[in-house]
């Protein structure tokens, strides 16, 4: 071979780094997918979700340095598992056991000291997935404030940084960092145990969880703040979040419900919005941008809650209503008499002045507008419709639809100034002028 064929130091040099950065990015998407597992089956032997976190970071850099020499290895998960309880074991042992908690955990270690790969694998692979289940519930504790339980379980189970979240919730990075490290302290304090509850408890805790992940969906969907109507990451990551749920819980409807719920309202994600950034309402959105495949997500998931009897949850009666919409082929075909009459039935499972202000919307669409102004002067004291932009918003279309052009206009106007959304604003302020 010729010296002009042989490649320069500096070019193997070149190639030999290209291999470790495709090497360590390998390593990196490995660790993204089994990061929630590793976490929660972690914090369920340390009871402690920073401790977890450590450990599971330490197994990560471990990971880095011995399988650019080896290769990924056949059961990475099971590996990391096995990296990360070293860790725990080495450091059990540097430390005094002064406490039982801590006698307990070594002593588990102890015993769990020489458990296969294969077998530490076998635990990851539980089809109840108790572990990451259990990691769920600890993120969603109601002793925690839902926007802390929303940013917790991102952090944990999402594995997003702290400045993803930050981003995604139009905060700070410093303030969502404070709310995880509370969040952190009160699951602590209440000597939360990262397992799933059972029997009446579990019925009480899931509403919890179901609450956080719809509380992350809607941000997504329907942003409360901001220059854009819609963030699709926060819906993507709720919609993970709750497959995650439904593959883990199978027999609970309303887990089936929320997700048919999400699915549904995804797919008219793209539609929600014109060329312009600009609101567009369900009644005129191009249907044609509808995503069909998750449609029939979501109304498999939906067929499923109501074969388990879930027919009347609160959030298998949304994904009814959500489903309605999703059938009709055109706005005009939208079967409205039925969406009132499930408004009806949600009213009654779920009673609250926005499911309220929803109805009388329904109720309008369906048996006129004066129907709607009826419904919508009975709610128009309760407080937690006080700066609420869409109750304006509301009365606003009715007043308009019956030939109150004036009133309507200053309730565009109205709902326009309680608007904290650029996009809604905008589109708020367009209907005031129309009415003229």
């Amino acid at each position: 071979m010729s010296v002009a064929m042989l490649a320069s130091p500096a070019a193997l040099s070149e190639k030999a780094g290209m291999a470790m950065d495709e090497t360590h990015r390998a390593i990196e998407a490995v660790y993204r997918i089994e990061r929630a597992r590793l976490i929660a089956a972690l914090a369920r032997l340390t009871r402690d979700v920073d401790r977890a976190e450590e450990l599971a970071q330490e197994a990560l850099l471990i990971a880095l340095t011995e399988w650019p020499k080896t290769g990924v290895p056949d059961r990475p998960g099971a590996w990391l598992m096995a990296a990360a309880k070293r860790r725990l074991i080495d450091g059990a042992r540097h430390y005094a056991m002064r406490e039982r908690k801590h006698v307990e955990i070594a002593r588990e270690l102890d015993e769990e000291r020489d458990m296969s790969a294969e077998a530490i694998e076998a635990a990851l692979d539980d089809p109840l997935g108790d572990e990451l289940l259990g990691l769920i519930f600890a993120a969603c504790h109601p002793v925690i404030s839902p926007e802390a339980r929303a940013a917790l379980t991102l952090r944990l189970v999402g594995g997003l940084t702290v400045e993803e979240i930050a981003r995604a919730f139009l905060s700070n990075e410093a303030a969502i960092a404070a709310r995880i490290t509370r969040a952190k302290k009160a699951i602590a304090k209440a000597g939360a145990a990262f397992e799933v509850p059972r029997g009446a408890e579990l019925s009480a805790r899931l509403g919890s969880v179901l609450e956080v992940v719809y509380l992350i969906f809607n941000e997504g969907y329907a942003a409360t703040a901001g220059p854009s109507l819609v963030r699709p990451p926060l819906c993507a990551e709720a919609q993970r979040l709750g497959r995650i749920l439904a593959g883990l819980m199978p027999e609970q409807p309303e887990v089936l419900g929320l997700l048919a719920l999400m699915e549904i309202q995804a797919s008219r994600l793209t539609a929600r919005a014109g060329p312009d950034g600009r609101f567009v309402p369900l009644t005129r959105q191009n249907r044609a941008r509808w995503d069909q495949l998750l449609i029939r997500r979501g109304l498999n998931a939906l067929a499923r809650a109501e074969a388990l009897g879930g027919a009347d949850g609160p959030y298998a009666l949304q994904a009814g209503l959500a489903a309605c919409h999703a059938r009709a082929r055109s706005a005009e075909d939208t079967d409205w008499t039925r969406i009132a009459g499930l408004y009806d039935r949600l009213g009654e499972v779920m009673p609250s002045p926005v499911v309220e202000l929803n109805r009388a919307v329904a109720h309008s669409m369906a048996f006129g507008p004066e129907a709607g102004l009826r419904l919508v002067d009975e709610i128009a004291d309760a407080a937690a419709l006080r700066n609420y932009a869409p109750l304006p918003a509301a009365r606003g279309d009715f007043l308009l639809r019956v030939g109150r052009k004036d009133e309507a206009r200053m309730q565009f106007e109205a709902a326009a100034a309680l608007s904290n959304n650029e996009r809604e604003r905008d589109f708020l302020l367009d209907r005031a002028p129309a009415c003229v």
